[in-house]
């Protein structure tokens, strides 16, 4: 038997809830699969960690999960508590920590999910966007000057590196090879960035070379959303810069029918420290305890995790139970224009998994 050591890390809002949620979930396949099984702990870092310590999780916290198989994470944010502060103290510490280079969200509309775009069928949106994960626009440098003053000046730096800029480029257009359609594009700002996204393009038209079989095209971040929204059937693999993928893998989440079944994977590639998953929902506090989000984001980061894991038989049964939950529009919670409850939804792809 192969045992996971698996970290929950719920965080604050619902993640508090859809992280237990999904718990369940994963030992009802233990149940199934009686080869696999998940030992599980659970660490209580978030806002009210916060609230009593002064920091969003301890400063060795790393130390504590560098050796589990993955991390199952819930969401960070906190009403209380200024984003800067949740953000880079606990997800992208994490993150940045265990180099987490390439932030992975496939989209794709789920049976029975109606998506915004009228003429848009199922088959025409199935993309994945790799989101570079570690430097560009959220790298961190940066700083202020003559706070509260007229002259005050702020500034934040994004920083490109080649190595950087090579390793995720490189990875999506293994992704993309690895895809029935392989074909990638590539995301840019070069004609209004002069510098560190030129170096992007330079190392596109290089990274290109080592995979004949993919083919790409390179667009202008802005271009991009109008492209997703009027030809959604033209994309199959994106590789973005943190700051364009962050915003795009938002309007895909969107395109897709809600934010609330969105996965995704930050994933070292490399596998020297252990990938993280979560739904991409945020905290959501302002129906957090009400029973009311919606699972599947998470569930969807399980199977992703599972297939990170090798584990591609719980895998496929985990995607096919949630596809057909999601098929019933009576369970559809309220994000989709439903009247579900977060446990109906669990139980219901607990049903399927035990068929």
């Amino acid at each position: 038997m192969k045992k996971y050591q698996i970290a929950l890390i719920p965080g604050d809002g619902i993640g508090k809830e859809v992280i237990p949620e999904c718990a369940e979930v994963l030992k009802a396949l233990e149940k199934r699969y009686t080869k696999i099984s998940f030992d599980f702990q659970e660490f209580d870092w978030g806002g009210d960690y916060y609230r009593k310590h002064g920091v969003m999780m301890p400063n060795d916290g790393l130390n504590d999960l560098k050796n589990k198989d993955a991390i199952l994470f819930g969401s960070a944010g906190d009403p209380e508590i200024a984003d800067h502060i949740t953000l880079w103290g606990l997800r992208l510490k994490i993150c940045q920590g265990f180099d987490q280079y390439a932030n992975v969200r496939p989209t794709r509309i789920l049976p029975g999910i109606q998506t915004p775009l009228r003429k848009c069928e199922p088959h025409q949106l199935d993309w994945v966007i790799v989101r570079e994960n570690s430097e560009g626009e959220y790298s961190g440098v940066g700083g202020r000057a003559h706070q509260g003053l007229p002259i005050e000046v702020a500034t934040d730096m994004s920083i490109l590196t080649r190595v950087g800029v090579e390793r995720v480029q490189r990875f999506a257009f293994k992704l993309a090879q690895s895809r029935p359609r392989k074909h990638l594009t590539v995301i840019t700002k070069s004609n209004a960035q002069r510098h560190g996204m030129v170096m992007w393009d330079e190392i596109a038209v290089q990274i290109a070379k080592e995979f004949p079989d993919v083919t790409w095209d390179k667009e202008l971040v802005d271009a991009a959303t109008a492209r997703m929204i009027n030809r959604p059937e033209s994309i199959d693999t994106v590789v973005a810069t943190n700051l364009h993928g962050d915003i795009l893998t938002d309007l895909a989440a969107a395109l897709a029918g809600s934010l609330g079944i969105a996965p995704t994977g930050n994933i070292d590639p490399e596998r020297r420290y252990p990938s993280m998953f979560e739904p991409i929902h945020g905290s959501a506090f302002d129906i957090m305890g009400k029973g009311l989000a919606n699972p599947i984001g998470t569930f969807w980061s399980a199977v992703m995790m599972l297939e990170h894991l090798g584990e591609q038989d719980a895998a496929k049964k985990l995607m096919g139970a949630i596809e057909t939950v999601t098929s019933n529009s009576a369970l559809h919670t309220r994000d989709l224009g439903g009247i579900a409850m977060m446990k109906d939804v669990t139980k219901a792809v607990i049903q399927e998994i035990q068929k």
